[in-house]
């Protein structure tokens, strides 16, 4: 089982042009350590129910509060200026039990196999910046195609290292960064590393180069090229187009292309890996309809970073990625179908939704190494699909105002080896509040 990242293709685009956006404010137009400073708080009730069908399955359901407590400072005045950012994180069980509990929302004392009662952690980095570039080191939240840590339960994912973004050409943002330790979703150190998801094998540090090119209103343009020590070399690229038909209709083409080759001691053993995907989406008004393809090609499956907690982390953009599976299987081909809704134009702002159905086959377990880190994972001609809905409703204004409700379902049936039939229910509430 992994967990969806949590953004589509187009909130990553309208993520990177913001994110360059803001880069380009700059040093120039800074009022002070104190003066630009904020503080956050951020509160996540999540109820998770897994019903796994398998023999022997375990139904996990768990209930649990998070809080997220963020601190950024501004930046001191002059040619090169100096800030912290400071985060607490806290959860709480509120409902779980022996036999319950393992769904990855809270940590698990193993001695008891009981949820613990409450976890928390705190943590911060120190940045610089000079003309539109910044540095970062500490616990820092890296959210790119090769390294994403998720923030899908009750309290964010970290990595520690040093992360670096620059925006000094127009449209242009290049993205580095070296990460040597990490905290899941349910830890509170930050002292554990990372892993291969599927491999499920530990590798060493992870080193990264992108860029991310706003090249016009229609066209933009992503690469990357990582390291994960012992374990691969990845290369990403993505491009995607909007080409708008009249006022209320337009069309966006979304491509994406990872190659994976093993790299050092080869921890998972023999990997040469490339998957693609192309989705295409038609918007009328209210309502996008989206068909996507993705393949893989080799003769392991598409693997991806994730940390030591037990959950998926969202370092996969590959469109027929979804809530319970990725569709990644050696050889395996894949078709998405999805139906979006926002209900602003029916007079009801703040309501949307959407509901999709993914099909996977042709995926083929029998061509890989007796001695890989993936032999015996998958059947020969596998065959599974999966259907996701998710309902969300946002508050618009008054007391209540950005108060947040999600409701997302999720099936998935097998006929293979490589996961189980199961449902997953996941229920989300969230209210942010700026203090300062």
């Amino acid at each position: 089982m992994k967990v969806q990242r949590s953004g589509l293709s187009l909130m990553a685009l309208s993520a990177s042009v913001l994110a360059i956006t803001t880069a380009q404010a700059g040093q120039a137009e800074s009022n002070g350590f104190i003066e630009d400073s904020t503080l956050d708080l951020l509160a996540r009730n999540v109820y998770w129910h897994m019903d796994g069908h398998a023999p022997g399955a375990q139904d996990n359901r768990e209930w649990g509060q998070g809080f997220h407590l963020n601190y950024s400072s501004g930046y001191t005045q002059g040619t090169v200026g100096f800030g912290v950012d400071l985060n607490g994180y806290m959860g709480i069980k509120l409902d779980s039990g022996r036999g319950r509990s393992g769904s990855g929302l809270l940590p698990v004392d193993s001695s008891t196999e009981r949820a613990e009662d409450e976890f928390g952690s705190l943590g911060g980095a120190v940045k610089m910046r000079l003309s539109n570039s910044e540095l970062k080191y500490g616990q820092l939240r890296p959210y790119n195609p090769v390294i994403a840590v998720a923030d899908a339960r009750l309290v964010p994912a970290t990595a520690t290292g040093f992360q670096l973004t620059s925006a000094e050409v127009d449209g242009l943002l290049i993205d580095a960064g070296h990460f040597t330790s990490s905290k899941d979703f349910n830890q509170a150190g930050n002292r554990d590393g990372f892993y291969a998801g599927y491999a499920g094998v530990e590798g060493g540090n992870v080193d990264y180069l992108g860029a991310n090119w706003v090249a016009s209103d229609a066209l933009s343009l992503s690469a990357y090229a990582s390291r994960y020590e012992d374990l691969w070399r990845q290369y990403y690229g993505n491009a995607i187009y909007n080409l708008p038909l009249s006022d209320e209709q337009a069309l966006n083409f979304d491509f994406n292309i990872y190659h994976t080759r093993d790299n050092g001691k080869s921890l998972a053993g023999d990997i040469d890996v490339t998957a693609w995907s192309l989705a295409t989406a038609y918007s009328v008004g209210a309502h996008t309809f989206t068909v996507a393809h993705q393949r893989v090609h080799g003769d392991q499956p598409f693997d991806y970073l994730t940390l030591g907690g037990g959950g998926f982390q969202d370092s996969i953009y590959l469109a027929n990625s979804s809530q319970l599976v990725d569709f990644n299987g050696p050889g395996e081909r894949s078709w998405r179908a999805t139906y979006a809704m926002d209900l602003a134009s029916y007079g009801v702002p703040g309501l949307s939704f959407y509901v999709s159905y993914i099909r996977g086959d042709n995926v083929d377990g029998n061509k890989m190494d007796a001695t890989s880190a993936y032999a015996g994972d998958y059947a020969d001609s596998e065959k599974h699909w999966e259907r996701d809905v998710n309902v969300q409703y946002v508050v618009q204004s008054g007391a209540a105002k950005d108060l947040k409700f999600r409701l997302r379902q999720a099936t998935h049936r097998i006929s293979g080896t490589s996961d189980v039939d199961s449902d997953q229910v996941r229920f989300i509430v969230e209210y942010p509040l700026s203090v300062l």
